[in-house]
C-alpha cells in the first residue's frame, strides 16, 4: 500500500511516517521549508498553496492513501485551501483520504463536543478548520475527517508552552480545557482510518479534560521542574480571544478503533 502523508515533517506527520514504515507501507512524506531525514520514507518537498504542484505531486506518487496534517496556525492558505488541494488531487487518482482537523473549530462550552457537532469558531484559525472541513467533506464525502485536540510528544509545542511557563516566560489559563492525546496514539489511530472505509467526522483525542494550568503542572513532574516560576491566570481575566473550554467526546473513536487513547495522566506519569 502506498501512502503520502502530506506535512509530513511535522510532528504529527512524522509519527505517522514512521509507523506506516514500520507497517511495511511504501511512504511518501512531504515537507515545506524542514526537510525529513527518516529512514524509509521518500520525502517531497511540496507548498500545499500552490494547487497545480499538489496535483502533479500526487498524481505522480499515485497513492492509495493520503494523510493530510499540514499546520500553520496564523495561514488561512495552508490551513483551508491547502486542504481543499490535497483533497482535490486525492479525488482524481481514487485515494482514500483521512484529514487532520482540530477542536479548534468550536467555540467553547460547558458540555462536551459529540463528533458531528457543527463548528462555531470564535477565530481566524477556528474558521480556517471549519473552511477546510467544509471543503474536504465537499470533494470526498468518504474521507474520514479526525477532530483532535492538543498533541503531545517529543518536540510537541504544546509541552514547550508548559516548560517556558514553568520558567515564568509564559501564561497557562486555568479555565481553558482540552483533551490532549500522545501523538503516538493519534499517528496510530489515522493509520487504523487509513485502511477502513469510515466516513465523516471523528472525535480522536484523550478520555481526561485538563486544563492549561494543569497540563503544566503535570509537565512539571514529568521532567522534574520547578513550580516557582509557573505562571497561571484566566483567560476570562485577560479577555481570552481563543475558546476556553473545548472537551471532545472521543467514544464513538473508542469503540471503533484498536487503538487505546490513552489520558494526559496515564502518558505523562508513567
Amino acid at each position: 500500500m502506498r501512502v503520502l502523508v502530506v506535512g509530513g515533517s511535522g510532528l504529527l506527520g512524522l509519527a505517522v511516517c514512521r509507523r506506516a514504515v514500520r507497517a511495511d507501507l511504501s511512504v511518501v512524506g512531504t515537507y515545506h521549508t524542514r526537510g525529513i531525514v527518516e529512514p524509509g520514507v521518500r520525502a517531497r518537498r511540496l507548498d500545499v498553496t500552490d494547487r497545480a504542484a499538489v496535483r502533479a505531486l500526487v498524481t505522480e506518487a499515485r497513492p492509495d492513501a493520503v494523510v493530510n496534517t499540514p499546520y500553520r496556525y496564523d495561514d488561512w492558505t495552508v490551513t483551508a485551501d491547502g486542504a481543499a488541494h490535497v483533497a482535490l488531487a486525492a479525488a482524481e487518482v481514487g485515494a482514500r483520504l483521512v484529514h487532520v482537523s482540530s477542536d479548534a473549530l468550536h467555540a467553547g462550552r460547558p458540555t462536551p463536543y459529540a463528533d458531528d457537532d457543527p463548528p462555531t469558531p470564535v477565530h481566524a484559525y477556528g474558521a480556517a478548520k471549519a473552511a477546510a472541513e467544509t471543503a474536504v467533506r465537499a470533494i470526498d464525502p468518504g474521507a474520514a475527517v479526525v477532530r483532535t485536540s492538543l498533541i503531545l510528544g517529543e518536540g510537541s509545542k504544546q509541552i514547550q508552552l508548559c516548560r517556558d511557563a514553568l520558567a515564568g516566560r509564559a501564561v497557562l489559563f486555568s479555565d481553558e480545557l482540552r483533551c490532549p492525546v500522545h501523538v503516538d496514539d493519534l499517528a496510530a489511530a489515522i493509520l487504523e482510518l487509513v485502511v477502513s472505509s469510515y466516513a465523516g467526522l471523528l472525535n480522536v483525542a484523550g478520555p481526561d479534560p485538563v486544563s492549561r494550568a494543569e497540563l503544566g503542572l503535570l509537565v512539571a513532574e514529568w521532567f522534574g521542574l520547578d513550580l516557582a516560576g509557573l505562571k497561571t491566570t484566566t483567560g476570562a481575566a485577560v479577555g481570552l480571544s481563543r475558546p476556553l473550554d473545548v472537551r471532545l467526546d472521543s467514544a464513538r473513536a473508542a469503540g471503533l478503533l484498536r487503538t487505546r487513547l490513552r489520558g494526559v495522566r496515564e502518558f505523562l506519569t508513567h
